[in-house]
């Protein structure tokens, strides 16, 4: 099996974003973003997903996180996009459920090609540090459009604001964990009737 990692940088006026992926890692996870809060968040994807993650962002934090934290979505999607490659032999379709106290959240995800997010999470908090909770809808929809994915991810339960992401994003990070796992049954076969995705 060909390695599936991938390195993609994204520079415009607002922004300057590298990342680089393994997805056969071990969870490893560096950073230098300027917005801490995601950072801690993006460790649970890698640390959950054992996905070796590096990301590196200069951005016009000084106004607000809102390019960065889009653009970071939108560039890591587009290395899970390279790293997938052309998905023959993965599992294709990936769930979890994560609790962490009184939280409980579900991502579904399915490597179809086709982006789609639907997002259902009502944040008890508008911020957590200085992150505005509207920016993870930001993150995923960049993720989604550039990946190619479908994406569900539902915050059933919580009244802790930091519980409620970070049982999002480690679900997500479980969730690719299961659909990115090579299935020893369909080694070099397309996960589709139509035989692309």
């Amino acid at each position: 099996m060909a390695e599936r990692r991938a390195t993609v940088s994204r520079d415009t006026l607002e922004t300057q974003i590298t990342v680089s992926i393994n997805l056969d890692g071990t969870g490893e996870f560096k950073a230098d973003t300027g917005v801490p809060f995601l950072e801690h968040m993006m460790d649970q994807i890698a640390r959950h997903g054992l996905i070796d993650l590096e990301v590196n962002a200069k951005g016009d934090t000084h106004i607000d996180d809102h390019h960065t934290v889009e653009d970071i979505g939108i560039t890591l999607g587009q290395a899970f996009k390279q790293a997938v490659g052309d998905k023959k032999g993965i599992v294709r379709y990936g769930h979890a459920y994560v609790p962490l106290d009184e939280a409980l959240s579900r991502v579904v995800i399915d490597f179809s090609g086709r982006p789609g997010l639907d997002f259902k999470c009502d944040f008890t908090r508008a911020t957590i540090g200085r992150l505005d909770t509207q920016l993870f809808w930001e993150f995923f929809q960049g993720f989604v459009n550039h990946a190619g994915v479908t994406l569900h991810i539902d915050n059933i339960k919580g009244f802790n604001a930091h519980h409620q992401a970070e049982t999002i994003f480690k679900a997500f990070g479980r969730a690719l964990r299961m659909a990115l796992e090579i299935d020893c049954r369909a080694a070099n076969m397309m996960p589709s009737t139509k035989g692309t995705l």
